[in-house]
């Protein structure tokens, strides 16, 4: 396993940042994430990091399965194997998200959404291979969504890109609750996937390990 680049703070934490944790995690008691931890050795960039992913997983005007969608993609994307299993153990289940669609979430694979959540899968790959949006999947965007929630959509894959940033370049070590495989387990589905998805598998060229490091 590689090795982390910044120790994770321990406690006793300076009351600032034990406060900003807290608030992070939801109330007192509970052990701080280890990015949370890491990140806190810059505690201003640790408060405002609190406070827009705030918003966006606990106020946002998206439906939870869709922002997760986008949350999953830009992970998967970036080779965030540690967020991208955050997310899964903590939210998938929870908004309604099936073991296949999880795993789509990785492939690209497509025929588990209907044409609406296709274009999360989408947007959040344009963004990552362009940084922008085409006009013509703008467009539809526009079709399905309220201006304020386009706005949201491209701040979750901006902040889970930063996210993915910190988990990566800081060699955060893996989330280790469990969650379910995602990629293909066997010849049907990788059959299925080479034929119907909207990307590759973006650990098939990626650095890493992978997502059960």
């Amino acid at each position: 396993m590689i090795a982390a680049r910044l120790a994770p703070l321990e406690p006793p934490y300076d009351p600032e940042i034990a406060r900003t944790l807290e608030r992070m995690m939801g109330g007192a008691g509970i052990e701080p994430l280890a990015l949370f931890r890491t990140v806190a050795h810059n505690p201003h960039v640790l408060d405002k990091f609190r406070s827009t992913g705030s918003y966006l997983l606990n106020f946002g005007s998206l439906e939870p399965i869709e922002r997760e969608i986008v949350i999953l993609r830009t992970c998967a994307r970036n080779g965030s194997s540690y967020e991208w299993g955050v997310h899964v153990a903590v939210y998938a289940a929870a908004v309604g998200l099936s073991d296949e669609q999880v795993s789509a979430t990785v492939t690209g694979l497509t025929d588990v959404w209907d044409d609406r959540r296709v274009l999360l899968l989408r947007v959040a790959d344009e963004l990552h291979d362009t940084s922008t949006v085409s006009d013509e999947l703008w467009t539809q965007l526009a079709r399905h969504w309220d201006a304020g929630q386009i706005v949201e959509i491209l701040a979750i894959a901006g902040q889970y890109r930063m996210v993915s940033y910190f988990t990566n370049a800081l060699h955060i070590r893996p989330w280790t609750r469990p969650s379910p495989r995602p990629w293909p387990t066997d010849q049907s589905d990788r059959r299925r996937t080479a034929q119907n998805r909207v990307r590759p598998n973006p650990f098939s060229t990626c650095g890493r390990t992978g997502w059960n490091s």
